[in-house]
């Protein structure tokens, strides 16, 4: 038992960094992250829950980084006939006392024309512009290869 207590507590102390958050003002932004995208990867997919403890609605109108020529907030979607689409949207809004989720198959963002590979563990700066609370500096995590990623289909168009 004694000797599980020093690997316990590097896991208790791991998890802030696997799951970090920052609380701007009203807004809440956790985790911000990157699922590692292959070495030949032109684009990647980023994504993040935001909650707004406010009593007015924001928007997410922006995101700015230095890993890609461009950066875009883009909506995954699935009709009826399970045809599947991405779309830029010009906002993302984020209601009061509500939660939004940029996750796959639904609102994330896009990274395109990436400078250089991504590589897990390492964290890149960037910034979530908003419409009420402005530009807000964060930094998104390179997480490990996940499923559904933007990078494998970028890197063979």
């Amino acid at each position: 038992m004694i000797r599980l207590l020093p690997l316990a507590a590097a896991l208790l102390f791991a998890l802030p960094v696997l799951a970090h958050e920052l609380v701007v003002g009203d807004l809440t932004i956790i985790h911000p992250h990157i699922p590692q995208p292959a070495a030949s990867a032109m684009a990647a997919g980023g994504f993040m829950v935001i909650t707004n403890d406010g009593s007015e609605a924001d928007y997410l109108i922006g995101v700015e980084t230095d890993i890609a020529a461009k950066s875009e907030l883009h909506e995954s979607r699935v009709d009826a006939n399970g045809m599947g689409s991405m779309t830029p949207v010009e906002a993302i809004e984020i209601p009061p006392g509500g939660t939004i989720s940029l996750e796959h198959g639904s609102y994330h963002i896009m990274f395109m024309g990436l400078k250089a590979p991504l590589v897990e563990g390492q964290t890149v700066k960037g910034a979530l512009i908003f419409e009420h609370a402005g530009r807000i500096e964060i930094e998104f995590m390179i997480d490990p290869p996940g499923e559904g990623g933007h990078g494998q289909e970028a890197a063979s168009e």
